[in-house]
């Protein structure tokens, strides 16, 4: 399965939790911005979601996140990607993204990930770029 997700990808990472204190025990919650790019993420992943999820075989997992240049960037060749160095880090954003593709029933568990590749750019074009395959393990 292969797909691209055009939008300004979602800068709330899974990290992002907050916490509180009721009646002496600490409680974790979903911050108003990380609940925000759940949605935005639930919403574009929709048209994707397999008819059946993969429950019993290893999974390839590449991601990578597009960002659009900041105003502040230098100029730029179009059609040219250049690395994005700067937070939030490649680990945290697919955190969030596997959370809420497991959640849609994408696999039964993102535990059958096995191999992860994960990029993000700076694009004239931003989106998500998600590739699922089964992994092969003959190396």
């Amino acid at each position: 399965m292969k797909f691209k997700l055009k939008m300004i990808p979602p800068t709330a990472t899974a990290q992002q939790k907050g916490e509180r204190v009721v009646g002496g025990y600490i409680h974790h919650y979903k911050k108003k911005n990380v609940a925000a790019a759940e949605a935005i993420l639930r919403d574009a992943l929709l048209p994707y979601v397999p008819a059946e999820p993969i429950t019993d075989k290893p999974i390839l997992l590449s991601v990578v996140w597009m960002f659009p240049y900041p105003k502040s960037a230098k100029k730029h060749v179009p059609g040219h990607m250049r690395c994005k160095i700067t937070r939030p880090d490649t680990d945290n954003l697919n955190k969030l993204l596997k959370d809420v593709m497991t959640d849609m029933g994408f696999w039964k568990d993102d535990a059958l990930i096995c191999i992860e590749r994960i990029a993000k750019y700076y694009s004239d074009e931003p989106g998500i770029a998600v590739r699922v395959t089964e992994c092969a393990m003959d190396w």
